[in-house]
């Protein structure tokens, strides 16, 4: 029941923390509104053009992709740590996660998310 406990009392701490930090920012921030200070800053020269750029949807859709594969490839790490202790009953279930990996790629790569054209 301790250990309850201590949670509740960290995720208190934790939203209190946030709120007050929130809170603080908003209170001490500057209200002057300027012309000036609403401009978008390049390197002080003044803005050329509209700041909206249309972006092909093919580079998020890479982007994602690395993160996901990327993020997943972190689950791999404490297998590795204990990979001997585990045994079979801990290669079978890490094949059939990497199996699934190499099936989303596959199929990202089929779909031709990975072509750069």
């Amino acid at each position: 029941m301790i250990e309850l406990a201590n949670v509740a009392i960290f995720g208190i701490v934790a939203v209190g923390f946030a709120t007050v930090s929130l809170l603080l920012a908003y209170l001490l921030r500057a209200f002057r509104k300027d012309l000036l200070k609403d401009t978008v800053y390049e390197c002080g020269m003044p803005s050329q053009g509209d700041s909206e750029i249309r972006t092909n949807i093919r580079f998020y859709s890479y982007a994602l992709l690395f993160v996901l594969f990327d993020i997943e490839t972190l689950y791999l790490y404490p297998w590795a740590v204990k990979a001997r202790e585990m045994g079979f009953a801990g290669f079978l279930p890490i094949a059939i996660f990497i199996g699934m990996l190499f099936l989303g790629l596959f199929y990202a790569w089929g779909k031709g998310v990975l072509e750069w054209e």
